[in-house]
């Protein structure tokens, strides 16, 4: 459940309120009584791991590239190499 931030417009105090999402928002201070207002607040939550940011996702430079040409094996001869 998150954690909603709320001010009083008569006494001025800020306070919070654990409340599920669909929960009314509170009307009423809980200290004076006065009417209380959901304020936006910064978000207390950090996103860790793998995946969240856009440096995950690019190509890495200069990649693995498979050798174009193919290597004879090193004990073998040509036929037209050296004719006795």
């Amino acid at each position: 459940m998150p954690i909603y931030e709320y001010r009083c417009l008569k006494c001025g105090r800020t306070f919070e309120a654990l409340q599920a999402v669909s929960a009314e928002p509170i009307s009423k201070c809980i200290h004076c009584r006065g009417k209380a207002k959901k304020i936006v607040s910064l978000s207390s939550f950090q996103f860790k791991g793998n995946g969240w940011y856009i440096t995950d996702y690019k190509k890495k430079a200069g990649g693995e590239k498979k050798s174009e040409t193919a290597k004879k094996p090193a004990g073998k001869k040509s036929k037209d190499a050296n004719p006795n």
